[in-house]
């Protein structure tokens, strides 16, 4: 005698749902987990350039592939509770001294001459303080706020060792008026 067609049906059916679950699984983690994820700026830190409520995809591939540039907006994790996620804009780069002067920050690498940063992206008028050196070892940034009034950075807690960086700020998706890549 043949199966009732409706409990194949149902049992193919239900195979058929943890087929795409279990396919969907496999894609879907290692990107989450190693390529890219989701991030939702909080605060004012980086205003003008990000407010807080925009809906960000983070690049979490290229920081294994190439060392992070000055000037890229990265993610990263607050070195003094990792399970929070800071927006931050990275200015100095290991091995380099940041020198903090007259409202300007400025680079040095080696025994080289000082190179005041061109920071096109803060609002007119901005001045960064306080006043402060500070040397860079190998493996270790430093990193601002663009809204450097009302930001908690490495001027506040000190330089970010390699290992609290997550990655580059890749698209925004939130507000749609703002949609793009970064």
């Amino acid at each position: 005698m043949p199966p009732e067609e409706g409990k194949t049906s149902f049992w193919h059916e239900l195979w058929e749902l943890i087929r795409v679950l279990l396919i969907s699984l496999v894609v879907v983690i290692p990107i989450r987990v190693f390529v890219a994820q989701p991030f939702i700026v909080k605060g004012a830190s980086m205003e003008p350039n990000f407010h807080g409520g925009e809906y960000l995809i983070v690049d979490q591939l290229s920081f294994r592939l190439r060392s992070p540039h000055r000037g890229e907006v990265i993610i990263m994790r607050y070195p003094f509770n990792p399970s929070i996620f800071y927006i931050k804009r990275i200015a100095g780069l290991p091995g380099e001294t940041v020198i903090i002067r007259e409202g300007r920050v400025r680079v040095r690498t080696g025994e080289g001459p000082e190179t005041v940063l061109e920071e096109l992206y803060l609002k007119s008028g901005i001045v960064t303080a306080p006043d402060k050196i500070v040397e860079l070892k190998g493996d270790e940034y430093f990193v601002l706020g663009d809204n450097r009034t009302d930001s908690s950075d490495s001027r506040v807690w000190g330089v970010l060792n390699e290992d609290f960086l997550v990655g580059r700020t890749l698209l925004r998706l939130w507000p749609v008026t703002k949609i793009g890549i970064l």
